[in-house]
């Protein structure tokens, strides 16, 4: 492959990765969402929690399919254009990814159907149930995914014989090095995006005036969550960095744009990296505070972008810029948390206007902020695939530019139409509102069968049952 057919390869990759990641990063939390809904329901019986648990799960629905679809595409092309990286670590990645379909797409697929349409057909505890199952089921997925990316980052539990990874412990393979704090970074950011559109959907009803409700069960749900998440994120962000910097010291300094390692490191506001030249352009920073937080002292020293050959470095410009980019969406998270909980414990957040005509625009920030951190971590590990191990040049396929080329086109074309089908018909769903799964009075439970709800009756049957009953034996009817 020559370097413009590479480097469409992984324009194509990163493109669909970043489409399918949109969707996964909404389910998981979603998901949990939902069935945190149901047990409420089933626990107070207040009939809005089964309203907002039906509209919920018809937008679980439709973003559940687009991740799948979507997510099949990934898979083929480690055999169309990375054909070295499924030679040199597939003996590592497909078992990983053969447990996440074992595990995680098999208990999805089972109760899947259950929960999105079991509504009426079986009793409220089995449903209940199925939709925990399905929390759990995107949850392991999730893990098992997150396992081996993190093994391409921070590879242990294996050895190179010619060129290829043979796994050696399976223990150290799953939980390697950076897994446990990737996992618990992406896994919070799922869920923290999830609270966001849920804040977002319910100050939306509110300052139109509608569904008020179920609206204000959704802020609370999701500020809540908000107010807990978005600063835990950031002690488990801090964690994540000083992990990096002791496996992968040349990513940091590029987020840092911190060039020379013999001085202590600054914390760079804002600058233009200049890569030919090894500086930064237009510099705004603060004097030994990156230092501080990565080594808790304003005088010591990390290792800077010189210490490393220009051919091992990454990308300086996006890395520095996408990581800013996530940090800032980090902090506008907290800051929305610490104003919504004021007006909260003042008992003015559902009439604080400002705030929720703000708040209704927050939904896309947690997704932006996964893509910007995503765009940190992958490009942050060039020029390399498996870090150490395999450089990205050498992992892709003997395929032509044209060809790349063409699949590219053809993915953009299809993902930006499923895309804007499926954004437009949840938007439709958003509008409608919960008012829609009110048409069904929620299921009661029949003691005597638990696997089979009792029907609902409609408002002439008792009268009906009443007369029958006068012609028939005690017990008859």
């Amino acid at each position: 492959m020559d370097v413009d057919a590479l480097l469409l390869a992984r324009i194509q990759f990163a493109f669909t990765i970043a489409f399918h990641i949109i969707f996964p990063s909404f389910t998981i939390g979603l998901a949990a969402f939902i069935a945190t809904l149901l047990v409420r329901w089933r626990l107070t019986g207040r009939e809005h929690l089964h309203r907002l648990a039906r509209f919920w799960t018809k937008i679980f629905a439709v973003s559940f399919a687009m991740g799948v679809v979507s997510g099949i595409v990934l898979s083929y092309q480690f055999g169309t254009n990375w054909s070295g990286f499924s030679a040199a670590a597939g003996n590592i990645i497909g078992p990983l990814v053969g447990y996440e379909v074992l595990t995680a797409f098999f208990l999805e697929a089972t109760f899947l159907g259950i929960m999105l349409f079991g509504w009426q057909r079986v009793s409220p505890n089995l449903h209940i149930l199925a939709a925990i199952l399905v929390a759990i089921g995107t949850s392991l997925s999730a893990f098992w995914i997150l396992s081996a990316n993190s093994w391409m980052h921070t590879p242990t539990g294996h050895e190179v014989r010619d060129g290829i990874a043979y796994p050696l412990d399976w223990w150290k393979i799953i939980f390697n090095p950076s897994f446990p704090y990737r996992f618990a970074h992406m896994f919070t950011a799922t869920y923290l995006t999830t609270s966001l559109v849920v804040l977002a959907v319910g100050a939306r009803y509110l300052v139109g005036n509608r569904f008020r409700e179920e609206a204000k069960t959704m802020v609370r749900m999701g500020l809540g969550m908000v107010i807990i998440l978005a600063p835990l994120q950031a002690v488990i962000g801090d964690a994540h960095g000083l992990n990096t910097l002791e496996y992968q010291p040349a990513k940091i300094a590029a987020m840092e744009a911190h060039w020379d390692g013999s001085k202590p490191g600054a914390l760079v506001l804002f600058a233009l990296p200049n890569e030919k030249e090894e500086r930064n352009d237009y510099e705004i920073s603060i004097p030994g505070m990156a230092s501080f937080i990565l080594k808790h002292d304003t005088t010591a020293l990390f290792p800077g972008l010189k210490d490393f050959k220009p051919d091992d470095r990454p990308p300086v410009t996006p890395v520095f810029f996408a990581f800013r980019i996530m940090v800032g969406l980090g902090l506008l998270m907290i800051a929305i948390g610490f104003v919504g909980g004021y007006l909260w414990l003042r008992n003015r957040i559902f009439d604080a206007r400002w705030f929720l005509t703000g708040a209704q625009y927050a939904w896309p920030l947690g997704f932006i902020a996964i893509l910007a951190g995503w765009w940190v971590t992958e490009t942050g590990r060039q020029p390399w695939v498996v870090f150490g191990i395999l450089r990205t040049a050498d992992a892709a396929s003997p395929v032509t530019f044209g060809a790349v080329l063409t699949s590219l086109i053809l993915f953009v074309i299809i993902y930006t139409s499923v895309f804007s089908m499926g954004i437009y018909y949840i938007n439709r769903l958003i509008e409608k509102g919960p008012s829609g799964a009110a048409a069904e009075p929620p299921p009661t439970f029949d003691a005597g069968n638990p696997l089979v709800p009792s029907r609902p009756l409609s408002a002439a049957e008792p009268a009906t049952r009443e007369a029958l009953g006068k012609d028939l034996k005690p017990g008859a009817q």
